[in-house]
């Protein structure tokens, strides 16, 4: 096997990769669990469809409370990387990811505002 072939294995099979796998697996999981849950709960899957059109804002707000956490720590770490490091083609990677994670947030949430009307 090649020193390439070696390095992505060893990659693929590192702990760190593993954990984070494992926590995918579960959030995963536990949404699957709460949906099907919320389905047995309310009575169907119509009623279960209801029942979050009619919650909308609720989770919309809890949204706006996770972008304002994640905002805060991307603010904090790319203050750092700044810092740490002073090359300008470190702070354009880090404008073009901030302009991506952006559009992505906007097109997520308009796409849900269309899907609501």
């Amino acid at each position: 096997m090649s020193s390439l072939g070696q390095v992505r294995s060893r990659w693929l099979f590192n702990r760190t990769v593993g954990v984070v796998l494992l926590w995918i697996v579960g959030i995963v999981g536990v949404a699957v669990l709460v949906n099907v849950i919320g389905v047995h709960v309310v009575g169907g899957i119509g009623a279960w469809a209801d029942w979050l059109r009619h919650h909308a804002l609720h989770f919309f707000t809890w949204r706006l409370c996770l972008y304002a956490l994640v905002a805060y720590g991307w603010w904090w770490m790319g203050r750092r990387l700044r810092q740490r490091e002073s090359a300008p083609d470190a702070h354009q990677r880090l404008l073009r990811v901030e302009i991506a994670v952006l559009t992505t947030v906007v097109l997520l949430e308009s796409s849900q505002l269309l899907l609501q009307r």
